[in-house]
């Protein structure tokens, strides 16, 4: 009995941490929406060669962006889960004609 309470614990602790992390998604993030950041990820996707130019939404979104907040994220994990190459993501600001942050 312990048992099967404890498995039903941990499946509604996942469920949970997974609306959690849905809600923290929607937010935006480095002042972008998701919405925001996905209008740029054509132009730093890593399976298309050559990329796409930055659209007028990524770059209006990347001026709005908080750059020096979104440089943290170059070597992080989610790069992948959105299909994002860090090197091709870093070099937007510049094509949109926006100063690149030191750090990136």
């Amino acid at each position: 009995m312990a048992t099967k309470r404890s498995s039903s614990s941990s499946k509604l602790v996942t469920v949970v941490l997974l609306f959690v992390v849905m809600a923290v998604a929607a937010e935006a993030v480095c002042n972008m929406s998701n919405e925001q950041f996905m209008s740029c990820q054509p132009a730093a996707a890593k399976t298309t060669d050559p990329p796409a130019a930055p659209t007028r939404a990524c770059c209006d979104a990347l001026g709005g962006a908080d750059l020096d907040c979104l440089c943290g994220y170059k070597d992080s994990p989610w790069m992948s889960v959105y299909n994002i190459d860090p090197k091709r993501a870093m070099v937007l600001p510049a094509k949109c004609g926006l100063r690149t942050p030191d750090n990136c």
